[in-house]
């Protein structure tokens, strides 16, 4: 039988973290959160075809899947975001099965962010680093992550809002500098419409890239005990970062194509790639100086945007530790800044092993990259196709659930959301799968995903049957042991 989390005898919880969240700082940390720079690239390198994509996406994915999460999150704002949804509608076992999915997705993904992050500092500063120092920079900054997430939010949310306000200046820049560059010498890609219509082909491996890109409106009700107005702010935080995060994945395509061929477009090293060549040849003699200022920048948006991720995810996870749901381990608090310190640690410890292993099989950055970077995204869509249901099975099991914000357009306008949201999270999967870049070893590449994500699921299953049990046997228990609320109320 699983034992009570320390936060459990100590009266505290996750819900009593300090009211530190408005409107401004909600959208912050939705547009640090969905904003990735590290993808930036990949997605470019499917050339110009990808801007019209992006549009497509936004309305085919991104609208119904933010009309979705809007809804959940107003009416379900407690502390734990999809897990409590997914709880709701189909009960403890799915629930934990889907908050360790989501949990365990950022334990894979912060290795494949830090990876750019060493190959940007390749690229910028140290052309001659080895693979082995690529993989201590990695492992350092996965312990910083760590280090910075348990902190308490009142502290750590200002890095969030930082690095978003800081996502929007850098790719404003690349946007501005790539246009100046296309316009003073030529565009690396030739602007030709035909390159703009979307075709088919060895470079549609990146477009589940664009679907990715998209997630994460659901990571600031994960921490909704922190938010100060979560049924009124959530739906404005949505609405506000979404025209955000559309309008500025738009100008990083685009600076970076304007400035790199894409027969050079590295998926590493393609954003300081661009900026290196297209600040040089616009801003003259002030262009090292802007450059260095604006790498240090980019690379303080990568600790950013894990940071971010690591918060939200953990704090889905600590949910299922206060609910008894996973090992008390998960629902562990830190006594002083009241965060799941020991669910920051197992990530680290997670990502730090998955790190070792993946630079033990493949000899080039962007296999390394990728290969990460997909059984993360996999993992992590799993999640949606339980979560994006939840709309449809709650709004019949529980009708009278106040609803400050509705998906419009009544039963038709919820299913056709739920429905598209859905097919979009299904479709990557199966080009995450399907699709691998030219030049990472397919097989190697297969096994990693393939292995990684069964061995996923099946931690997850077991870990949802054990605790499940374990619940059910806790609550009889303590039901056959104390009188009933009232009668002890009587008393």
């Amino acid at each position: 039988m699983s034992q009570p989390s320390n936060d459990r005898a100590s009266g505290m919880s996750l819900e009593r973290q300090p009211k530190t969240y408005g409107i401004f700082a909600m959208t912050l940390f939705a547009v640090s959160a969905i904003i990735t720079l590290t993808t930036v690239a990949p997605s470019a390198a499917m050339g110009w075809q990808a801007l019209p994509l992006y549009a497509i996406v936004a309305v085919a994915f991104f609208i119904p899947y933010g009309l979705v999460t809007a809804e959940l999150g107003s009416a379900w704002p407690q502390e734990g975001g999809l897990y409590v949804w997914i709880r709701e509608a189909f009960g403890q076992r799915w629930a934990t099965f889907s908050a360790w999915m989501y949990w365990v997705n950022v334990a894979y993904w912060a290795p494949s962010v830090f990876v750019v992050f060493a190959g940007t500092i390749l690229a910028a500063f140290w052309p001659s680093m080895s693979q082995t120092w690529a993989e201590v920079i990695v492992i350092v900054l996965i312990w910083v992550m760590v280090g910075v997430g348990i902190l308490p939010m009142s502290l750590s949310k200002w890095v969030a809002s930082l690095s978003a306000i800081l996502k929007v200046l850098i790719l404003v820049m690349i946007a501005a500098v790539g246009l100046g560059f296309a316009l003073s010498v030529h565009s690396a890609n030739t602007w030709a419409p035909h390159t703009w219509v979307p075709k088919f082909g060895a470079t549609w491996s990146f477009l589940p890239v664009i679907v990715y890109n998209f997630m994460g409106f659901e990571l600031m009700s994960s921490a909704a005990g922190a938010v100060k107005h979560p049924r009124r702010d959530v739906p404005r935080m949505i609405l506000y970062g979404g025209v955000i995060i559309v309008v500025m994945y738009l100008l990083g395509n685009f600076g970076i194509l304007s400035a790199i061929p894409l027969a050079k477009l590295s998926i590493v090293t393609g954003m300081a790639a661009a900026m290196k060549l297209s600040f040089h040849a616009v801003l003259g003699g002030a262009a090292t100086a802007v450059y260095d200022l604006f790498v240090g920048l980019l690379l303080f948006t990568f600790i950013g945007n894990m940071v971010v991720w690591s918060i939200g995810a953990n704090q889905s996870m600590g949910a299922t530790g206060l609910d008894r749901a996973a090992p008390g381990v998960f629902g562990h608090t830190n006594r002083r800044f009241v965060t799941p310190d020991y669910a920051f640690v197992l990530m680290g410890l997670l990502a730090t092993g998955l790190t070792i292993v993946n630079y033990s099989f493949f000899t080039t950055r962007s296999s390394v990259f990728w290969s990460i970077f997909a059984l993360a995204s996999i993992v992590f869509l799993i999640t949606y196709l339980l979560m994006f249901p939840t709309l449809l099975v709650l709004r019949k099991k529980q009708p009278d659930t106040p609803r400050p914000y509705r998906v419009p357009g009544g039963k038709v306008g919820a299913w056709v959301s739920v429905g598209l949201a859905w097919a979009g999270v299904a479709f990557a999967i199966v080009l995450f799968f399907y699709l691998v870049p030219t030049g990472t070893p397919s097989v190697t590449y297969w096994a990693i995903t393939g292995t990684g994500t069964a061995v996923s699921m099946l931690v997850g299953w077991w870990l949802a049957v054990r605790m499940s049990k374990n619940s059910t046997l806790s609550a009889k228990a303590i039901s056959e042991i104390e009188p009933p609320q009232d009668e002890r109320g009587a008393a």
